[in-house]
């Protein structure tokens, strides 16, 4: 798979309570860049609250603004996490990039972060796993495009509207390979996503890369269409929860606990959507007939989706995918070196949790 000044979740957040007018997908190391240069800063100091070493007793999680992220505080205030018998703190980052700083320097026991994401610190061969896949973007990034252009050939010498290095930039990465074109056959043109939505509304730009609700507003004016969305990218943008090495040894129940507690978080929003987005709106500083444009877009993942996920012979896993996106983070030079996906990747938890 997703942004404040970013997208729901997956651009940058900052500490603190969350206001938001979408999920963070922002640029590497903004909060909804899913892709960041804030991974250069790990090993730095931090500003995270209650900055200490996660107490032995509580799983210590962090999450942003990222609808799949979110539907933790679902989990807490339906019960779940007590269900399961998992001792968890959730920790809110209104600034995802230091939440991967977080995590990546100990103080964290968890955190909610994308795979793309979760590269960087591979490559740095810090000792991380993710351990469950909460969903994948499934149309809430999407290349919108004007009436004139039909087909992806029509995009060429196009001027496209993106926030550079964040999902946005690999969604069209992936769009015009899948479409045997490349980067250099159209004409980038790097601005925040509400700037890329409103330039394209504004007819100054061809095209562009957003996440909603700008992909909603652009459909609802009438001026614009979704020519490819994350929904065609299967796979390729995950949301993980990510684990430290030592949390998965020394906190091991609670994190198998939190892991059934997803499972019955992804059928309360499958069977109660409208109480789920009332939760999950306050969390944000959103209303719940707003927040509820994210839920289409987002593919909750269920435990089967999980089982899925974790076998390395489906090439839509987390190992399968692996090569397609550090080859973009490498092309970009957003990581030293090539990561060693199979070393962050868990599936002994998930295979706990579901008791097999």
């Amino acid at each position: 798979m997703h942004h404040a000044e970013s997208r729901p979740a997956r651009c940058p957040r900052l500490l603190g309570n969350p206001v938001r007018t979408s999920p963070s997908r922002s640029p590497f190391g903004a909060a909804f860049s899913r892709f960041r240069k804030g991974l250069g800063a790990l090993g730095l100091g931090l500003a995270l609250v209650g900055a200490s070493t996660p107490a032995l007793a509580e799983l210590k999680v962090g999450v942003s603004d990222w609808p799949g992220w979110v539907a933790w505080y679902v989990a807490e205030q339906k019960g779940f996490f007590k269900k399961h018998k998992a001792d968890v703190k959730l920790v809110w980052f209104a600034n995802y990039t230091d939440s991967i700083s977080a995590l990546s320097s100990g103080q964290l026991d968890a955190n909610s972060q994308t795979w793309s994401d979760t590269m960087g610190p591979l490559a740095k061969g810090l000792p991380l796993k993710a351990v469950l896949v909460n969903d994948n973007s499934a149309g809430n990034d999407a290349l919108m495009v004007s009436g004139k252009i039909k087909g992806f050939a029509d995009l060429k010498g196009k001027s496209i509207a993106l926030e550079e290095f964040s999902i946005s930039h690999f969604v069209l990465a992936t769009a015009l390979a899948k479409n045997g074109m490349s980067q250099k056959d159209v004409k980038v043109v790097n601005l925040s996503a509400g700037d890329a939505a409103a330039a394209f509304l504004s007819g100054r730009v061809d095209a562009a890369v957003v996440w909603n609700p700008w992909v909603a507003q652009i459909e609802k004016s009438g001026k614009g269409k979704a020519l490819f969305t994350s929904k065609d990218m299967p796979g390729l943008i995950p949301d993980l929860l990510v684990a430290q090495d030592k949390a998965i040894k020394a906190k091991r129940k609670d994190l198998v606990g939190m892991i059934r507690a997803w499972f019955d978080t992804e059928k309360f929003i499958r069977d109660n959507p409208d109480e789920a987005a009332k939760i999950m709106a306050k969390v944000v500083g959103m209303k719940p007939e707003e927040y509820k444009v994210f839920l289409p877009g987002t593919r909750f993942f269920d435990a089967a989706a999980n089982q899925t996920a974790f076998n390395a012979a489906d090439p839509k896993s987390l190992l399968g995918v692996a090569p397609t996106i550090a080859s973009f983070l490498l092309d970009k030079k957003l990581i030293d070196g090539k990561p060693d996906a199979g070393k962050g990747i868990d599936a002994s938890l998930l295979t706990e949790a579901l008791g097999k």
